[in-house]
């Protein structure tokens, strides 16, 4: 799949991966970034996330302290490089789709599905998709809530790189695993921009392999 990879996103004034040195501009980075231990980004990505992100306790209930991730959204620079990570583990696993998880989940995957070339399935709340869906319910911090996939949105045999914002408890990409299997096909791997570390949620998704961006 690596031979369909496009040059990474570069800033305004530098060259692609690909293109020449004309005029003196720079070249952008190249393709693929570096690879992480461990599944796990370290240094710079991780570094500059914690530093746009915000905490706001009691939001949406009381007790739960959400993780605010749209700051990362206004540094177009921080957001491809959260992109390109995705796309270098996506790569490394061999997988072929991207599945996206309602709904910040989508925000991240969209850019990623289109960098790649490969399909993007939505995986969403509840009532939001027509025709035939799959049904996986779930428990979350504050309560319950149901997912859904289209039933024809995986080909047989697909690997699948499935794709959400935070992981918390686990539940929510538990039941998007289950979803996807359901539906014909196989896990190549996750990815989230935060793990929060203290709520063991990666163990409950073992045996699949995780990305965590940043680990809190």
């Amino acid at each position: 799949m690596s031979d369909r990879v496009p040059p990474v996103f570069a800033p305004p004034g530098q060259g692609g991966a690909g293109q020449g040195d004309e005029g003196g501009a720079a070249r952008g980075p190249s393709w693929p970034p570096e690879v992480y231990e461990d599944r796990h980004a370290g240094g710079s990505v991780s570094e500059r996330l914690r530093e746009h992100m915000e905490a706001f306790p009691d939001f949406p209930r009381a007790g739960i302290v959400f993780q605010d991730l749209m700051p990362v959204l206004k540094a177009p620079d921080l957001f491809a490089e959260v992109v390109d990570h995705f796309a270098t583990e996506a790569v490394r696993v061999e997988a072929d789709a991207i599945a996206a998880i309602e709904s910040r989940g989508f925000l991240f995957a969209a850019p990623l599905s289109i960098r790649l070339g490969c399909p993007l399935l939505p995986i969403r709340k509840q009532g939001k998709l027509p025709g035939r869906t799959l049904q996986e319910r779930y428990a979350l911090e504050y309560g319950e809530a149901e997912l859904e996939i289209q039933t024809d949105a995986i080909g047989a045999g697909n690997r699948v790189f499935v794709v959400d914002d935070l992981l918390a408890t686990g539940g929510t990409l538990e039941a998007a695993c289950r979803l996807v299997e359901r539906a014909g096909g196989t896990i190549a791997g996750l990815g989230v921009v935060v793990e929060l570390v203290e709520l063991e949620g990666a163990a409950r998704l073992a045996p699949h392999e995780l990305l965590a961006l940043v680990r809190m």
